[in-house]
């Protein structure tokens, strides 16, 4: 089976500039964990909900929150995301997304095309909900 067929798409991607604000209400409206980051519609990095969180004031939106805590949202997206890429080829496996899976310590895999264009993302989820169904179907 390939990536293509369980990956997630079309992406939601933000390019390299947009604020942090930006991001912040994205992850807020559409519950995703990550969010790619282009330059050019060329993927140049990843940044997950937890790459945020950790950017972010934990006093923003409370009574607490400081101009200082603000002015964070006003910082670039390149500024926190996950510059070393790990991705693959639309006409990937399943098995090498495993692999990647098995190997490194992430939780999404890019998907491109031959331009490096993104053209969807794997999560272990993904993968993780394929094998509950191929296992569901064998009763």
């Amino acid at each position: 089976m390939k990536v293509k067929q369980i990956m997630t798409n079309p992406v939601v991607a933000v390019a390299m500039d947009d604020s942090l604000g930006k991001v912040k209400r994205i992850f807020e409206d559409t519950h995703f964990h990550h969010l790619l980051v282009v330059d050019d519609e060329k993927l140049m990095g990843v940044i997950s909900d937890r790459d945020l969180l950790k950017a972010l004031s934990p006093r923003i939106g409370t009574p607490a929150e400081t101009s200082a805590d603000l002015a964070i949202l006003d910082r670039r997206a390149h500024q926190i995301m996950t510059r070393k890429l790990i991705s693959l080829d639309d006409s990937a496996s399943v098995k090498d997304a495993v692999d990647i899976f098995n190997q490194h310590s992430i939780s999404c895999i890019p998907i491109v095309n031959k331009d490096r264009k993104p053209v969807g993302i794997v999560s272990w989820r993904d993968i993780m909900q394929e094998l509950g169904k191929v296992t569901n179907n064998r009763g």
